[in-house]
This record gives C-alpha cells, sequence and structure tokens, in this order.
C-alpha cells in the first residue's frame, strides 16, 4: 500500500462508522492477533476515540495448539495451506482476510451454546435447575 493509494480514501472515523454497526459485539479473528489488535487500539487513540473492547481470536495460536510441531512454522500461508486454502496473494488484504477466515472455521473452535433451562414442576429441586444453567466441562480426545 502506497500514499497514492490512500490520499483520496475516508478517514478512519468515517469508515469506521461504516463498519462498527456490522461488527459490534462480533469477536474478530487474525493471525498474530495481538499486532492487529494493537494497530486497531492506536488507530482508535489516534483520533480520539472510545476503543470498544473487541474480543480478539488467534489464528496463529490456534494453530500452535491444533498442528504443533507438525508443521515447518505457523505462517499465515503454511496454516492457510494445511488448511486446504492456496494463499497465493500473501499480504494481499483481502486475501490474507479470506485465509485466515478458513483457518478460524476448520480450527478455532465453536463456543458453548448456552443450556436451555429445565422448567420447573412440583417435583423439581432447586438444585436441578441451578445446575441446568452452569455449563459442564467437555473433555477434548487427544
Amino acid at each position: 500500500m502506497t500514499f497514492q493509494d490512500t490520499a483520496c480514501a475516508p478517514t478512519f472515523p468515517e469508515v469506521w462508522k461504516e463498519i462498527d454497526p456490522i461488527i459490534a459485539r462480533l469477536p474478530l479473528v487474525a493471525h498474530n492477533s495481538p499486532f492487529d489488535e494493537g494497530c486497531l487500539k492506536v488507530a482508535f487513540q489516534a483520533y480520539n476515540m472510545e476503543y470498544p473492547d473487541y474480543t480478539f481470536h488467534c489464528t496463529c495460536r490456534a494453530s500452535r495448539r491444533t498442528f504443533g510441531k507438525s508443521l515447518p512454522n505457523h505462517q499465515l500461508q503454511t496454516v492457510a495451506l494445511k488448511c486446504g486454502y492456496d494463499l497465493s496473494h500473501h499480504h494481499h488484504a483481502l486475501c490474507d482476510a479470506e485465509a485466515c477466515a478458513q483457518i478460524a472455521l476448520l480450527i478455532i473452535p465453536d463456543p458453548p451454546k448456552p443450556k436451555k433451562a429445565k422448567k420447573a414442576d412440583k417435583d423439581t429441586h432447586v438444585g436441578d435447575l441451578f445446575a441446568s444453567l452452569i455449563p459442564q466441562q467437555v473433555k477434548k480426545n487427544k
């Protein structure tokens, strides 16, 4: 990206005004998310905007947990290929985002769904009602 690419582009606050309603309350995903989140925070700070504390998921960390030493490295293009995405145009923003999404869909687990509370009847004990609201630990197969 060069200065010419962005010289006539709208400012960050103008763009964010369009993006925010789309992603508000959604988790964000990035490969090496501490870097991306840091850049986002700096942009908010530069424009005196309040940062909304997004939840970030990191496909690089997820790759290390999922694939361990079975990969030569955990660079975006390496992990993308392992997940079936050919990242021929690495460092092209849309291609990198699509690769990251493909990786996330395959190796970042869905958050646990809340259990429905049991309906009380005359034979239901209060402890049973609370037990249905407390998430149970899930054992992972190794």
